[in-house]
């Protein structure tokens, strides 16, 4: 696995970025869109996926981007849940349920495959590089 300069090369936060603009989308159909605890909630796990993987990988250090990358992987499924809502409340057809859902699969196997390696990685991260 190639090394990441900077968050927004990595493919689980570029998934993550896909499935948040799909939420938005959704959001602003005018049903949906006067669900503003729904739209608030959906809105919020999903931007939670994209904004942990960032925030884990700018903590430098393994550990934490690894729970990070957890936290964010949680987010996807809270984003997966509220899509069953909308969906059953008619906010959304099947079509959009099925495209959207399926983004939060990708993002999610992502994420996994990155901890996958994370956790196989000698690497502790650059914020303890110069310790002993």
């Amino acid at each position: 696995m190639a090394t990441f300069n900077r968050f927004e090369e990595i493919g689980a936060w570029q998934k993550a970025r896909e499935l948040c603009r799909q939420v938005h989308a959704l959001t602003v159909k005018p049903a949906f869109a006067e669900d503003f605890g729904l739209v608030k909630q959906i809105k919020n796990a999903s931007g939670s996926v994209m904004d942990n993987i960032a925030e884990g990988f700018e903590r430098e250090g393994k550990n934490e981007f690894l729970q990070f990358l957890s936290i964010s992987k949680g987010s996807c499924g809270e984003t997966q849940s509220q899509l069953y809502r909308a969906l059953d409340w008619g906010y959304i057809n099947q079509e959009e349920f099925d495209v959207t859902y399926n983004k939060a699969e990708d993002a999610k196997a992502k994420i996994k495959g990155l901890m996958m390696y994370l956790n196989q990685s000698e690497f502790k991260g650059f914020k303890f590089k110069d310790r002993k």
